[in-house]
């Protein structure tokens, strides 16, 4: 995929790693409907195979802020109707299906303010960089509205319940260094070094084996709702399956001649 230029989401090819910007800076990129559907697009457009195969996904923001959440201005210039009400909402939950199912890993890299539908699409991701200065929260209950994204699901995994009810119900603002503290950021990092290192995970992650990179993440998701016995089953049909690759052949050879593989999806 070749950089877009303009729009609310600019999608860009660095090596084998796809990053995505949200690229609202004005409105310190607040989601709307373009922006949701913007980014739904772009993300199905991903091409996981093949020549021009894309291997991980980085997402940021332009600008000092990362996502800031609704754009409460335009809400309040305008009422919507229940019909546009759904049509945002459903947009909105398309955004964050699209970062969760999303064919490979993807490193959100929190460069400054998360709030709200801005955090909320962080959560979605795989691995969370944030600026040990940038502010987050989850306003919405204090707001008198309420969460979307599938946080009640992403959030609680990542910090517990008990945090989780804490984040939600009061709605206070944390750093990253907090994110990072209580597992809800993999790292904390100065704001300067956000997209050097989530960079660095991307590129990591573009020179994995992807069958087992896809299995181990799909696993992840389902096995906290599945029984010990069945994880150990599903855990040795991923382990067969890729026993069967060429990708394995190359790590065993890799691994006795001292060098780093290299994979082909194969």
């Amino acid at each position: 995929m070749s950089e877009n230029v303009g729009g609310p989401v600019l999608f860009e090819r660095r090596g084998a790693a796809l990053w995505v910007t949200l690229s609202r800076p004005e409105r310190l990129n607040a989601v709307n409907l373009r922006l949701y559907r913007a980014l739904v697009e772009g993300l199905a457009g991903v091409q996981v195979d093949g020549a021009d195969a894309v291997r991980a996904v980085v997402l940021t923001g332009a600008g000092r802020a990362f996502c800031a959440g609704a754009d409460l201005e335009a809400h309040a210039e305008s009422e919507m109707t229940e019909k546009e009400r759904w049509r945002y909402v459903r947009a909105g939950q398309r955004a964050n299906r699209a970062l969760q199912r999303c064919a490979v890993p993807v490193v959100a890299a929190v460069n400054g303010a998360a709030v709200g539908g801005g955090l909320e699409l962080a959560l979605s991701c795989d691995f969370i960089v944030v600026a040990s200065d940038a502010r987050l929260r989850l306003p919405e209950v204090a707001l008198g509205t309420f969460v979307g994204g599938g946080v009640l699901h992403t959030l609680p995994e990542r910090v517990g319940r008990t945090r989780a009810a804490e984040l939600l119900l009061l709605g206070d603002f944390f750093s990253g260094d907090d994110a990072a503290a209580m597992g809800l950021a993999n790292r904390a990092v100065p704001a300067g070094s956000v997209h050097e290192a989530a960079g660095t995970i991307a590129d990591r992650l573009a020179a994995l084996a992807p069958l087992p990179l896809a299995l181990v993440r799909r696993l992840l998701r389902r096995a906290p709702r599945m029984r010990r016995r069945a994880v150990m089953a599903a855990e040795a049909r991923a382990l067969a399956r890729c026993m069967a690759t060429e990708d394995w052949k190359e790590g065993v050879v890799a691994f006795r001649e001292k060098r780093a593989p290299r994979y082909t999806g194969r």
